[in-house]
């Protein structure tokens, strides 16, 4: 059986609360043997922590792992406390690592040079955290790809992690390795118009790469219901991400799949 691990999901958010059991179950059946739950804003962080405890007490379901963070889209709605509420799910939850972080400059009201500085100071404070309880980091970058790697240079940032649903070009993909990070792939790969995406994966090869579904976001080409209605994506969509990148690569999705699983573990420092 293929082993698959999603390395972004929002499991924990009210769109499942209704069938999280079954889904869970659903895509431990499909092949998906662990999932991480991504944090975004602090008022979500006691939910975010429920839903991991409880994932990892349902039987038959994928194993849950933790990564809290300040997500930079929501950046008018964090304060400066909610880092010390971060640093104490880090010192008292088994964290595999710290997410969403990163730089978004997507709206136009996020490019105003004062609300960018308080992203890049908000960043700059997570990446320090992740320094210090040697964690890797999960970033989230919209329009900022630059900004990001002079960033994670600049504080000469060590422990890795993933470029979550990369949108830069082949180059900055690059970069991003260098610096130790694998390329996070949605069900993007399924759409034959992701050029960019196709050109991104062919250049890098199979072993820089990790699959996501970011749930319930994203939702593979081949699983929206009907143009322009938005269909809820779930962690049983991942093996549609493996089908879509094993035809871009043109590879078998069970060599693919193993190598997917032990750039999952280097990532995020699991044995």
């Amino acid at each position: 059986m293929i082993k698959l691990f999603d390395t972004h999901t929002h499991f924990d958010v009210p769109d499942f609360d209704a069938d999280r059991a079954a889904l869970a179950q659903a895509a431990y059946q499909a092949g998906v043997a662990g999932l991480v739950l991504i944090g975004f804003v602090q008022e979500r962080f006691a939910d975010l922590v429920q839903t991991h405890h409880w994932l990892n007490d349902l039987p038959q379901a994928p194993q849950s792992y933790l990564a809290p963070g300040l997500h930079p889209f929501y950046i008018e709605q964090h304060a400066d406390s909610h880092l010390h509420d971060l640093e104490k799910i880090i010192q008292t939850q088994k964290c595999a690592a710290i997410g969403e972080i990163g730089l978004d400059t997507f709206l136009p009201q996020h490019k105003v040079p004062a609300v960018f500085a308080r992203q890049q100071q908000l960043f700059d404070e997570q990446i320090e955290l992740a320094q210090q309880h040697q964690l890797p980091i999960l970033l989230h970058i919209r329009k900022s790809h630059a900004e990001t790697l002079q960033m994670l240079k600049k504080q000469k940032f060590k422990q890795g992690g993933v470029a979550h649903a990369f949108s830069g070009g082949v180059e900055e993909a690059k970069a991003f390795v260098k610096l130790g990070f694998k390329i996070g792939v949605t069900g993007q790969i399924t759409n034959l118009n992701a050029k960019k995406l196709h050109a991104v994966v062919q250049a890098i090869g199979a072993e820089h790469l990790v699959l996501e579904t970011d749930c319930p976001d994203m939702t593979p080409l081949c699983c929206q219901q009907e143009q322009g209605a938005r269909t809820r994506n779930t962690p049983v969509n991942l093996p549609y991400v493996l089908q879509g990148l094993a035809a871009s690569l043109d590879c078998y999705e069970a060599d693919l799949a193993k190598q997917l699983w032990l750039n999952t573990m280097q990532a995020l420092h699991l044995n």
